[in-house]
């Protein structure tokens, strides 16, 4: 069985866990919560923030086993930043 979802299915999971985050979470948020992760279940509208990723995700899924998780970082563009490192990169 692959995990692998088609992209538009991704981007409408992105889009409909953001209108939660946009609608519901951001007008909740205080200034101690800037730079918190928070796991959005965008099918039910539910979630958690902690400052550690895993506690948060952990947390949200103790309460809806199986649930579709979206993860972001208040106050940030991305949860993660990645880079590439190739051979011979330092």
């Amino acid at each position: 069985m692959s995990t692998t979802q088609p992209p538009d299915r991704l981007a409408e999971e992105e889009r409909r866990a953001y209108a939660v985050y946009d609608q519901v979470i951001r007008p909740l948020l205080r200034a101690e919560d800037d730079g918190k992760y928070v796991a959005v279940a965008w099918e039910t509208g539910d979630y958690e923030i902690d400052a550690d990723d895993y506690a948060a995700t952990n947390r949200l899924l103790a309460r809806l086993p199986g649930a579709r998780l979206w993860l972001m970082r208040a106050g940030q563009a991305a949860a993660y930043r990645m880079r590439h490192v190739g051979p011979g990169a330092a």
